[in-house]
């Protein structure tokens, strides 16, 4: 347990740092981070098939769940976050010139809770075993990343100054870090554990596709494309390693 813990309190760290290098980044290199996003999209979309779900599916099997409560719970999953991203980001920019200062905030508090879940998916995950730990890890590190460059570009979009944007930057870093410590110290029921996972494969696969659309109608095709490639096959090899 004690050896757990060290690794919690180093995965902390790892989503604390890699939220800060997203956002520092953001102010500086806006015009490649898309093809990073195309990258965690496709790191996202691969743990959700080759992973998650399967892990969750085992588990269900194990205490006799039936999947479709786990299939229930992937929808809601994905359609929540939808909902999130259509009434707190996607609506409100187009009041953007009214309440451009408003919206800096609500756009940034809802990527902060996506941390916070992020988080909570590494300790959930190393609840089932370190080898999926570690994979999650690695697939959430990357999506944490973005959320740290999303930080920071919609509150510059909406018109804060860059002092607002870095402070909120801290708050998403902390929020991922609160994620891993919590859900990590908890004891999870096999029967609830199977279910979360199904949520956390829903809402993966929401942000898989969103990294992917974001600018993919203004940068190179074949770039974004392979920016995803390379992200699913990472997770594949990554995932075929483990299981040797």
């Amino acid at each position: 347990m004690h050896s757990m813990n060290k690794i919690l309190y180093l995965l902390a760290l790892v989503t604390f740092v890699s939220a800060v290098a997203g956002g520092l980044l953001a102010i500086k290199f806006q015009r490649i981070l898309q093809y990073f996003f195309a990258f965690s999209s496709g790191t996202l979309i691969a743990i959700t098939f080759f992973d998650v779900l399967p892990q969750s599916w085992s588990i269900a099997n194990s205490i006799d769940l039936s999947q479709r409560t786990l299939m229930i719970a992937t929808v809601a999953a994905f359609l929540l976050f939808s909902l999130l991203e259509r009434f707190f980001l996607t609506h409100h920019h187009h009041e953007e010139e009214k309440h451009g200062h408003i919206m800096g905030p609500v756009g940034a508090i809802a990527l902060v809770i996506h941390s916070l879940l992020d988080g909570a998916a590494i300790g959930i995950a190393f609840h089932v075993n370190s080898s999926m730990g570690v994979i999650v890890t690695l697939a959430v590190m990357c999506h944490i990343f973005t959320d740290g460059t999303n930080i920071v570009v919609i509150m510059m979009k909406n018109e804060q100054n860059v002092k607002k944007a870095r402070a909120f930057l801290f708050i998403d870093a902390l929020a991922s870090v609160c994620g891993v410590l919590v859900s990590g110290l908890l004891t999870i029921n096999q029967s609830v554990l199977s279910v979360m996972l199904a949520a956390f494969a829903g809402q993966f696969l929401f942000l898989g596709v969103e990294n992917l659309l974001q600018g993919a109608h203004h940068h190179s095709a074949w770039k974004m494309v392979t920016s995803m490639i390379s992200g699913v096959l990472l997770i594949l090899l990554l995932t075929s390693i483990m299981k040797i």
